[in-house]
């Protein structure tokens, strides 16, 4: 029984699922049935129908928590609902026939013209996701809203709708909706493609807010260690870091991509200003860890026939950056993109007769592209995606950053 964050379903000898729950340490979780002299009766008989277990793995608690209320309405486990005892739990009504929908923690489903999640088993995690969620994407939550602007709209939870008419309310509404079904990733990607959208047209205000949302979630979603974890390994850190390189390394060699070390990984990502001003972001880490002084900016120096085009000032900020003999060469090459910028990447290394291991992230899916232009496609929970990924955004992080100074620059000009 693995340790991680996740769920776990308790199955009968007919291979029905009888009850389902999640855990921040499975192991413990589920061992706790077995031992503990403790239990009451309706779980005892829970127990004695137990005779197999399915685990899922997620990557945080929250995930675990809309996993669970997600299997639990799938399967309607029998030993789920007699272990409510009859309650009333919360659950969350979206009234999505409203021209500004209201999100509401409810009792009961009276509406049949709005959208339910739950009930859920456990009202603290479902008010602590409502308050988190409000923050991200700031919702009305009463049923009849004044006419005005209120408390909460100055402190940033309520974009008062009826008095703004805000045009991107029922788009923050859709994004919750894909939150609590479970599509977290599809929600980033949305993310991400509006705060490119606005990128390209050189609004980098509502792009910075775009990228703090997206920030806000990878932070909520990501896994959680309690204190008394790094008290017991105050080596933890180092530790996790550790399992994120050798899980990369592993998979790397898997498919034929043989890194000597990744002491030094570098990723690269292209951007546009106002449609000419082309720049590239180069972030560096060591052994894992951020190297920002080792971070270098690019401003494209061919025309390209005034169009931009990825793949050319790739292959032209790689060329530059490799010929340096002073800088350190990397231990492994990460490109933003798919096969097209992996495959203009190749051209380069090959034609300074280097031979350095590099691999693309494509946005979409998540998806490794080898040099060899073989995808790779790996669970969201491994722990070498949520480095490269870490790498990739802070990449993104960096280039929006040069943008906005090159913005303020060119305003004062």
């Amino acid at each position: 029984m693995p340790t991680y964050t996740g769920v776990y379903q308790f199955l009968d000898k007919n291979g029905n699922v009888i009850y389902v729950g999640k855990a921040l340490n499975l192991r413990k979780r589920v061992s706790s049935y077995f031992s503990s002299k403790e239990l009451g009766q309706k779980t005892k008989n829970l127990v004695s129908d137990i005779a197999s277990i399915k685990v899922v793995g997620v990557s945080s608690e929250i995930e675990a928590f809309l996993l669970e209320e997600r299997l639990i309405k799938k399967y309607k486990p029998k030993y789920n609902i007699k272990l409510l005892d009859g309650k009333s739990f919360l659950g969350l009504k979206i009234t999505i026939k409203d021209e500004y929908p209201k999100v509401l923690l409810v009792r009961k489903e009276d509406d049949k013209t709005s959208l339910y999640f739950g009930p859920f088993t456990s009202a603290k995690s479902l008010r602590t996701v409502y308050k988190l969620l409000r923050r991200i994407f700031p919702f009305q939550a009463v049923t009849n809203h004044p006419d005005k602007y209120c408390l909460y709209h100055h402190l940033g939870l309520c974009p008062c709708p009826t008095v703004t008419k805000d045009k991107n309310y029922k788009r923050n509404i859709k994004h919750i909706i894909d939150f609590l079904n479970g599509d977290t990733a599809g929600v980033v990607r949305e993310l991400e493609n509006e705060r490119d959208n606005y990128s390209k047209q050189d609004d980098f205000e509502n792009a910075q807010k775009i990228q703090e949302k997206i920030n806000s979630i990878k932070l909520i979603t990501s896994p959680v260690y309690k204190p008394l974890e790094y008290e017991l390994n105050p080596n933890l850190r180092i530790d996790i870091i550790s399992e994120e390189l050798d899980s990369l390394k592993n998979i790397l060699i898997q498919n034929d991509v043989h890194p000597k070390n990744l002491e030094r990984i570098e990723c690269y990502d292209i951007s546009t200003f106002q449609g000419k001003s082309s720049t590239a972001s180069m972030v560096v880490f060591a052994n894992g860890e951020k190297d920002s002084s080792s971070y270098r900016r690019f401003r494209i120096k061919e025309d390209y026939g005034g169009l931009p085009n990825d793949f050319a000032m790739l292959s032209e900020v790689l060329e530059r950056r490799l010929k340096r003999t002073d800088w350190k060469m990397p231990s492994l090459i990460i490109v933003d993109g798919g096969k097209g910028q992996v495959s203009s990447a190749q051209a380069v290394l090959k034609s300074l007769n280097l031979d350095i291991p590099l691999i693309g992230l494509a946005k979409k899916e998540e998806i490794i592209i080898t040099s060899e232009l073989r995808e790779v496609k790996l669970p969201h929970t491994d722990k070498s995606l949520h480095l490269l990924m870490r790498i990739r955004d802070e990449a993104h992080r960096f280039a929006i950053n040069y943008h906005r100074k090159l913005r303020s620059k060119l305003a004062y000009e």
